[in-house]
């Protein structure tokens, strides 16, 4: 199973250029185009915040672009969507449904979280939702991982693939402890003795590997911008840099996880910067 992750576009209602500088349908479609000798690729999953500003265009122009490269580049493979803290559930759900095209089951709550399930040559793909409407962090609803824990009761024929915005780990880094998921605890108990392969994430705008009971957590950098570490400690610095992952499970190696970035001539340019009062500023904020 070769799957194409791709996180954190954040398109916007108007192919322009946003509030830091960068259209982000520039560098989707910049990134699409590095990837097109791509071959072999079983499914493209999208990890949340597809929108910045919640709009249904947005969320439009997603599905133009990344099912179109699905469709013309790729062969026709299925796309699987997440939503993210910058994401609209009713925008989202307007154009893009349960975020898969051709569900076998869906969990949908009275707060409107989407959850899905498909399967692709045997593989089983479960999307949740991790969004907490006005909040930068993530969380996932008792009632989602109730749903969950049912989903995977019975295994898969190769074992299941598990996508959601919010990293269930995180670095020494405040903004980081601060944006994760909430409840990893709760989430690890729902994975224990399940046949769950792959846990694939986003939001950090970074590469970023863990486990969380055992099971393979992978965050792949964004579209949009990556997040550069070697900024001073206490401080954060987005750079241009569009990013996607390549993931490859099964095999005697799987799970295998690696990072593709697209050429672009400004990449490493600094987007924005928030020095240390600012991030701490935002870690009281938000924390």
């Amino acid at each position: 199973m070769r799957i194409l992750q791709l996180s954190d576009t954040h398109l916007e209602r108007t192919d322009a250029v946003n509030r830091h500088g960068v259209n982000a349908h520039d560098s989707l479609r910049l990134l699409l185009d590095e990837l097109r000798h791509l071959r072999g690729i079983d499914a493209v999953v999208v990890t949340g915040d597809l929108a910045d500003d919640g709009s249904p265009e947005a969320y439009t122009a997603v599905r133009a672009l990344v099912g179109g490269f699905a469709r013309d580049v790729l062969g026709g493979v299925p796309v699987f969507c997440t939503t993210g803290n910058h994401d609209e559930r009713e925008a989202f759900g307007k154009v893009l449904g349960s975020g898969h095209d051709e569900p076998e089951a869906v969990f949908a709550s009275e707060a409107g979280e989407r959850a899905a399930v498909s399967t692709v040559a045997g593989w089983r793909f479960v999307t949740l939702d991790s969004l907490v409407p006005g909040k930068v962090h993530g969380h996932l609803s008792a009632g989602q991982l109730a749903w969950l824990r049912q989903v995977v009761s019975t295994p898969a024929g190769h074992g299941t693939v598990l996508a959601f915005h919010h990293p269930p780990i995180a670095l020494d880094n405040p903004l980081q402890q601060v944006f994760g998921l909430r409840n990893p605890a709760d989430l690890a108990d729902a994975l224990r003795g399940s046949d769950v392969r792959v846990v694939l994430t986003g939001h950090f705008h970074l590469q970023l590997f863990g486990l969380l009971e055992s099971v393979p957590v992978w965050v792949t950098p964004g579209v949009v911008n990556r997040i550069d570490l070697t900024a001073a400690p206490g401080t954060e610095r987005a750079v241009r840099g569009a990013s996607a992952s390549l993931v490859v499970l099964g095999g005697p190696s799987g799970p295998l996880f690696h990072t593709l970035h697209a050429r672009d001539p400004r990449a490493h340019e600094t987007v924005y910067e928030l020095d240390a009062d600012r991030v701490r500023s935002l870690v009281e904020q938000y924390g």
